[in-house]
């Protein structure tokens, strides 16, 4: 057994490092490919609201049986994959740029692809963790990697926009797919042998699916939460399809100075990945999942009024408010549902979470577009922060606002049947 910190756990040590690389390189990607499409492809705001939605829509499609699939097979050997997958779809874009031939349809079947990918990878990755570090090491570990995505998210956004000035989009682009591999490279150094996954009860896939669908749903807590999450993402999708644009022609900033103001929410998230342990441990499980939301996440309303001058500063301000309670909120969330779920379950309760909480976020892309063509750019921001704000409501209504800790022990079989 691995005692103190998880750095002292070699093979966290290697799963820690190449999310390190794959963060750095999505967090490059998630600037670079709106911009791409934005200022070199010349992209409408519903044509950015497509890209949006091209980007999770894999989740819709695929989610839940992906969930049943990664129950089935090696967690780690589908992390893989995915990761060398990804790599490959990705290289693609620089190279139809050389060759003088990208298009606007490309990037969005690239985009499309890749998210495939990243659903099983995704469903995946939260599956093996507790599997690599023990469910009594899942708030450290969910913590430790949060730490990356949130400095990932600060330093990937605004390097984004300085590469994509110096060297363009596309070439930009290849940071991520570089990310990616690396990420497999390092993946393949884990030693921990990860046993065969257990096949019992049913075969079929419907059954299957059913069952993961029916443990997210039967429990209270998890249920309000995944709802929160939902909600959230679905604004954040209208807030995501149409922040590039806003900022650049509503607002009038440069690609670095986009970067540099998408960087700040991710500041915020990483004194929440830091903190999220402490608070966690002051206030409660439970407490960490409404209460921290319900105190943070309307700084959001500050975005929308963005101008030139003192009031950008405002913006920056609210996006690490709302990025410090995010982050505290989906460490505390996602190490609730991984602590109580049997270790047979986990790739399908992870896939039918990630189903309805990921769904919505093309839902969201496509809102965000047809908002910004119909509202223009701001009226349509103010919609996505009022809604993400609202999103609250879900877990500050439930039986959590009378609840301090949660369960951290997983249920048994017959309890999640």
């Amino acid at each position: 057994m691995h005692r103190g910190s998880l750095f002292r756990h070699a093979d966290f040590r290697r799963l820690w490092a190449g999310d390190t690389a794959s963060q750095f390189g999505t967090t490059v990607g998630y600037t670079a490919i709106p911009l791409l499409a934005a200022v070199t492809l010349a992209a409408t705001p519903f044509e950015m609201g497509l890209l949006t939605a091209a980007q999770t829509l894999a989740f819709l499609l695929i989610g839940l049986p992906a969930g049943v699939w990664v129950d089935r097979l090696r967690r780690r050997r589908v992390m893989l994959t995915a990761d060398f997958v990804r790599f490959a779809l990705l290289l693609s874009v620089p190279l139809a740029w050389w060759a003088g031939v990208l298009t606007l349809a490309q990037l969005l079947v690239v985009v499309l692809l890749v998210g495939v990918a990243t659903v099983f990878f995704d469903v995946a990755y939260q599956s093996y963790l507790p599997s690599l570090v023990g469910r009594e090491r899942l708030l450290e570990g969910n913590a430790k990697l949060q730490a990356v995505q949130s400095v990932a998210g600060v330093a990937g956004p605004s390097g984004a926009g300085v590469l994509v000035q110096l060297v363009s989009a596309a070439n930009t682009v290849l940071v991520t797919a570089l990310g990616y591999l690396a990420s497999a490279l390092c993946l393949l150094r884990i030693r921990a042998v990860e046993p065969e996954p257990e096949r019992t009860g049913h075969t079929r896939l419907l059954p299957q699916i059913a069952e993961g669908l029916r443990f997210v749903f039967s429990d209270k807590p998890l249920r309000a939460s995944v709802a929160c999450t939902a909600t959230g993402n679905l604004f954040n999708g209208a807030f995501t399809a149409v922040e590039v644009l806003f900022l650049t022609r509503t607002v009038g900033l440069p690609p670095s100075a986009v970067g540099v103001l998408l960087a700040t929410g991710s500041a915020g998230g990483i004194l929440g990945a830091i903190c999220s342990g402490a608070i966690t441990r002051r206030i409660g499980h439970a407490r960490s999942i409404w209460l921290v939301p319900l105190l943070t996440w309307p700084a959001h309303l500050l975005v929308p009024l963005a101008e030139p001058g003192w009031r950008l500063g405002l913006a920056g301000f609210g996006l690490v408010v709302a990025g410090f309670g995010i982050i505290v909120y989906n460490v505390a969330s996602v190490s609730y549902r991984q602590a109580i779920c049997p270790d047979r379950l986990l790739g399908r309760m992870n896939a039918s979470a990630r189903f309805v909480v990921w769904g919505t976020i093309p839902i969201g892309g496509l809102l965000g577009g047809a908002l910004g063509e119909g509202l223009g750019l701001r009226g349509a921001m103010w919609v996505a922060v009022a809604g993400e704000a609202a999103a609250v409501l879900w877990v500050v209504c439930s039986p959590l606002r009378h609840m301090r800790d949660l369960p951290t022990e997983a249920k048994s079989d017959s309890a999640a049947a």
